[in-house]
């Protein structure tokens, strides 16, 4: 008898979660394949410390075959999914086709940046959901720096020198504190910056900062950040983003060559093509994560719309909390629906929150008890090492040599702006020349100019989850990230890919030029506001 196949789409923290249980209970009496773009999975919670110079990109990585040995990795991005034929249809990194069969399915494939419809943010902004936004964003901010101290024009300097973030969620507000004692530490020392005091803003619509979180917590992490030098600017967002800075909707325009969008995340569109019922652009399942009329699929983290057995009538938020659980209890059900084991239903309490606030400050309120200053920040790292399902020891060694050694900024120029535009459909992989999104032809989907807005519009799908609090809402945490694909700027095309040339009044490409076009228009989706 053949042993049935499982395959289980996305690796981020439902995903791999999902897999990691299935490994241990089926112990080889089910063949489960994982799915997912990269090798690895991404614990995105630290990603802020990877854009702040504090830990190495790898550090906050886990390897998909070195922790799921009983797991076969399938290195690709699924394009299409046939319910009636139970194939999965994907594209792999060298864009070859391919397809999977299955006897049960696992949708796990998380969530994507959000847009809004502000003129200029899609080309002049950078999300912050996989490993290649946070690279860039370290270079960009490095790069800003060293050419503000090189100019003589105190305006061109300051213009420099300013940083926006928008969304004061968990990822707004830790880029935020993070970033000002990064930019901090650049300045300080150095003759030729002396006098520099790099900018940050923190904005957001709602009325303070982490407006989803106890309003104690909100509190401290507004006094840090202020404390620190950030300017927090509550009830205040972006009303139009130019190549030289911002308008904001209260009528000032700030110079700045940085903007950084955290507002908030959409589910993957991949849940939607399915045609099945839907909540706000996610996957509707039952309690027991399985989806209804089709007992062969299930699904879990952001693509689904969990019910909150502890809140009637309501979802499960997207966050990391969640998605770790559900992919827990989603194994236990998969491997129930053969024959092993009992299922359960999914119901989850809060045992707290964490926010890394950079040095040793952290707001915290584990089992309900809240934390600030040197307490919270100890109690914030020591979750982040136990939660980890790997890498631990090198995490602590990085924390270490921060503590008693100066970082090095210098930018190596690995991602470039127009790779990682903030529209993408996989903000896990950085844009490669001549490849199409996913599920997309490959005419004016691979171009984006300096700014990063090249190619199609997100467009927002039709009932897409909106941001919590727009337009800060919280991002969740459980997208993989990607290291920068082969072929990279300054390299010829991959001769299997296709090479788009860009219309007459577009430039031609260069170096800070995607080979592609570049003018796009954004259209609101329903949920947007």
């Amino acid at each position: 008898m053949s042993r049935p196949r499982i395959v289980i789409v996305g690796a981020g923290f439902a995903g791999y979660r999902t897999a990691q249980t299935l490994s241990r209970l089926a112990r080889g009496r089910a063949e489960i394949i994982l799915l997912n773009p990269t090798d690895y999975f991404l614990y995105l919670p630290l990603l802020p410390q990877v854009a702040a110079g504090i830990l190495e990109p790898r550090r906050v990585t886990v390897s998909l075959s070195g922790t799921l040995p009983q797991v076969r990795l399938v290195l690709g991005e699924a394009d299409r999914i046939d319910l009636d034929a139970r194939q999965v249809h994907y594209t792999g990194p060298e864009d070859e086709g391919g397809t999977l069969t299955y006897d049960r399915l696992v949708l796990a494939a998380g969530s994507v940046n959000k847009l809004l419809p502000i003129p200029g943010v899609a080309e002049h902004a950078h999300g912050f959901r996989g490993l290649p936004e946070a690279l860039y964003l370290r270079d960009h901010v490095t790069r800003q720096v060293e050419l503000a101290a090189s100019t003589d024009d105190p305006e061109r300097c300051a213009a420099r020198c300013t940083f926006v973030v928008v969304g004061a969620g968990y990822t707004g507000t830790e880029v935020a504190a993070h970033g000002q004692l990064f930019t901090d530490a650049q300045v300080s020392g150095h003759p030729l910056r002396n006098g520099m005091r790099p900018r940050w803003m923190l904005l957001d619509i709602a009325d303070r900062v982490l407006p989803e979180l106890d309003e104690r917590l909100s509190r401290t992490a507004d006094k840090v950040l202020r404390e620190r030098g950030v300017d927090v600017r509550m009830g205040t967002s972006v009303k139009e983003a130019t190549h030289d800075g911002v308008l904001l909707t209260d009528g000032e325009f700030v110079d700045t060559r940085t903007l950084v969008w955290c507002v908030g995340v959409r589910p993957d569109p991949l849940a939607e093509s399915l045609g099945l019922a839907m909540e706000r652009g996610r996957l509707l399942v039952d309690p027991h994560l399985r989806v209804p009329g089709r007992p062969e699929v299930f699904a879990c983290g952001d693509a689904a719309a969990v019910p909150d057995l502890e809140k009637p009538g309501q979802y499960t938020p997207m966050t990391a909390q969640h998605a770790w659980r559900q992919g827990k209890v989603c194994g236990h059900n998969v491997a129930a629906s053969f024959g092993e084991g009992e299922r359960r239903a999914y119901r989850h309490k809060d045992m707290g929150f964490v926010v890394d606030l950079g040095g040793v400050k952290a707001a915290a309120n584990p089992l309900g008890v809240n934390l600030s200053g040197v307490a919270a920040g100890a109690v914030t790292r020591g979750y982040h090492l136990a939660a980890m399902p790997g890498n631990r020891v090198r995490v602590a060694a990085d924390w270490l040599l921060d503590a008693v050694l100066p970082r090095q900024a210098v930018q190596l120029g690995l991602v470039r702006s127009w790779s990682v535009p903030l529209d993408t459909a996989s903000p896990e992989l950085a844009r490669v020349p001549g490849r199409p999104e996913r599920g997309q032809p490959s005419a004016g989907r691979d171009g984006d100019g300096g700014g990063g807005g090249g190619g199609a519009p997100a467009k927002n799908q039709p009932g897409g989850e909106p941001a919590r609090n727009q337009p800060g809402g919280e991002p969740a945490k459980n997208r993989p990230g990607g290291e920068p694909a082969k072929n990279r700027p300054g390299g010829e095309p991959a001769k299997s890919r296709p090479t788009v040339s860009p219309p007459p009044d577009q430039p031609q490409p260069g170096p800070d030029v995607a080979p592609g076009p570049v003018k796009r228009t954004d259209h609101p989706g329903e949920g947007d506001s």
